[in-house]
């Protein structure tokens, strides 16, 4: 088949076109801190619920960042990242006013497309280092 000028072939392209654009999304760390009992006096369940019902979501294995438990890493569409937007972490998400604030975000476009609400800033941590292979 032949190729495209990005290198796909004909038939990835149609495929890639057909399925649109990448939308922004939500990872929801879900593991030995995140939405465990560890965190008392937040519905993890409700949270998770809220926001699948919202945005494109999954859910993770841990994320290595324990001491920010809930972590919602929130990942640029495919215009945020044209644009420069690199995945947002935010951690100790454990009000529902913040999960709504998240949503409302992603439904906006997420990094690179839309800005982000002020509040969030309150809950941005730095993801943790990629470990070097071994």
């Amino acid at each position: 088949m032949p190729a495209t000028p990005t290198g796909r072939t004909t038939h990835d392209a149609r495929t890639a076109a057909a399925a649109g654009p990448v939308p922004c999304r939500v990872v929801v760390c879900r593991d030995c801190c995140c939405g465990s009992p560890k965190v008392s006096g937040v519905d993890h369940e409700a949270q998770t619920a809220r926001l699948r019902a919202q945005v494109p979501m999954r859910v993770s294995a841990c994320l290595d960042v324990c001491e920010h438990a809930n972590v919602i890493v929130v990942q640029p569409s495919a215009e945020g990242r044209a644009a420069g937007a690199r995945p947002v972490w935010l951690g100790l998400v454990n009000d529902p006013d913040a999960t709504e604030d998240i949503a409302a975000w992603v439904r906006a476009g997420g990094p690179g497309v839309a800005p982000r609400p002020d509040i969030l800033d309150l809950y941005a941590i730095t993801p943790p280092r990629r470990r070097p292979a071994s």
